[in-house]
């Protein structure tokens, strides 16, 4: 005997019919923590960006993910000296690089047009550097970073628009969730 195509879920609550809809709040609150988590941030620091975005001219969002992306532990994952944001602040805190000539171990410095960010002379020898100039031979970093893999140097050229951010992320509902 064949069975029945069901349409409602099996067992004894699967009257109740689909999965409930998810509220605007819930959908804002998912966005925020999305980005969140992707550039790995607390609480706290992530409501710190969002009130600078929030001070600074022009769009919210835009300034927010401007605000993001020029960290240094992101500007050295786009640049291709790490495989993943997690990886990169490690680098950083283990003052892998120099900006603008000097050492630093801070992942969260906010970069500007022209900074100059630097392989440390003593770490260009590494197992990691060299596995990822292998990986950096085949990577794009984007049109506002300007990489020459020579020299181990990455110059920031200007900060990044909304489309040269290649995100998934619906800025504008972080900003509503924000403004409640």
């Amino acid at each position: 005997m064949e069975r029945e195509q069901r349409v409602k879920a099996p067992g004894q609550h699967g009257q109740a019919g689909q999965k409930p809809r998810i509220t605007e709040y819930g959908e804002q609150l998912y966005e925020k923590q999305k980005l969140k988590r992707m550039y790995q941030l607390r609480e706290g620091q992530f409501a710190k960006y969002m009130e600078l975005a929030q001070r600074r001219r022009g769009p919210t969002g835009e300034n927010l993910l401007q605000l993001l992306e020029m960290r240094l532990d992101n500007v050295v994952y786009r640049l291709g000296w790490a495989a993943s944001r997690g990886m990169a602040r490690q680098m950083v805190s283990h003052r892998f690089f120099t900006v603008n000539g000097r050492r630093v171990s801070v992942p969260s410095i906010q970069l500007r047009p022209n900074d100059v960010v630097d392989l440390h002379p003593s770490k260009r020898e590494t197992a990691l550097i060299k596995a990822s100039l292998a990986r950096m031979a085949t990577h794009n970093p984007g049109s506002w970073l300007e990489l020459d893999a020579n020299t181990f140097a990455g110059r920031v050229l200007h900060a990044p628009s909304r489309d040269e951010v290649t995100t998934d992320i619906k800025e504008q509902m972080i900003v509503e969730y924000y403004t409640r």
